[in-house]
């Protein structure tokens, strides 16, 4: 059934909603003036080679970066066991480790990192880069759970089943068997957790120390001092970057076997 005219108006009022921030943020980012102002008569390249001179961006993006992929890596190798665990089996106390796994989904972000920095404080890592990645990788863990649970609650044991009469043993029905069919989840999982440690501030901005301050954390303490587009040419670098990786994720992987677990119609 075709959509009406009404449906595709409405669609497209939705979309231009969602995307024209990201387009005025971009454009913003190309002025050549010294304050926040969409370009209309030249476009200028000045704010952007004005983050090649700041240091503290550059330094800030590879703390970001590093962190990510680290609290990503921690939280999917601890995660993906006890998601297959819950999903496998049913034992005292299932429920109950759910909901811790779950409770920094529901717990504010503020409460988090006071408590995260009450916490870092008493085991002596506070200000320190383990401790950060210790707060993000507790910080993402929900994300991880819920992509990674999902695909194994669906399983279908008969697989196992088969390689196991085949005399296949545990360890190697996982890697063989029931690795490659989650796989797909575990790169969304990670993927998601990476994008949400990168992007987080708020419970960041309590357990950060000055030798570990992340891109969003520098960033918001630049425009509490600064009304430029600097801000703007960095968000700009960040979508287009966002944007490239998706369209090379497409071309190596395809974005609905990343993101969905399925590889597309193939023929046979």
């Amino acid at each position: 059934m075709k959509n009406g005219l009404g449906a595709l108006v409405f669609h497209g009022l939705f979309i231009a909603f969602i995307v024209a921030p990201i387009i005025v943020v971009c454009l913003v980012a190309f002025t050549p003036e010294g304050y926040l102002s969409i370009p209309t008569r030249s476009f200028s390249l000045r704010w952007f080679y004005a983050i090649s001179e700041n240091s503290q961006f550059l330094e800030a993006f590879l703390q970001s970066a590093r962190l990510a992929v680290i609290s990503a890596a921690v939280s999917v190798l601890l995660i993906v066991p006890s998601a297959f665990a819950i999903a496998r089996y049913t034992f005292p106390g299932r429920s109950i480790i759910v909901s811790i796994l779950q409770a920094p989904l529901m717990i504010p972000p503020v409460v988090l990192g006071i408590a995260f920095l009450r916490f870092l404080s008493e085991c002596g890592l506070s200000a320190t880069f383990t401790g950060l990645v210790l707060c993000h990788a507790i910080f993402v863990t929900p994300f991880v759970l819920r992509v990674v649970l999902a695909s194994s609650t669906g399983l279908d044991t008969s697989l196992e089943n088969a390689a196991t009469s085949l005399g296949a043993s545990r360890p190697t029905v996982f890697r063989r068997v029931i690795f490659p069919i989650i796989l797909p989840a575990i790169a969304t999982a990670w993927v998601l957790a990476f994008i949400t440690s990168f992007d987080e501030l708020t419970m960041t901005t309590f357990v950060a120390a000055p030798n570990t301050i992340t891109l969003p954390v520098r960033l918001f303490l630049y425009i509490q001092d600064n009304i430029d587009p600097l801000v703007a040419a960095v968000s700009a670098i960040l979508i287009i970057a966002a944007v490239a990786v998706m369209i090379v994720l497409d071309c190596i992987v395809g974005l609905d076997r990343l993101l969905v677990g399925t590889s597309g119609d193939h023929s046979s």
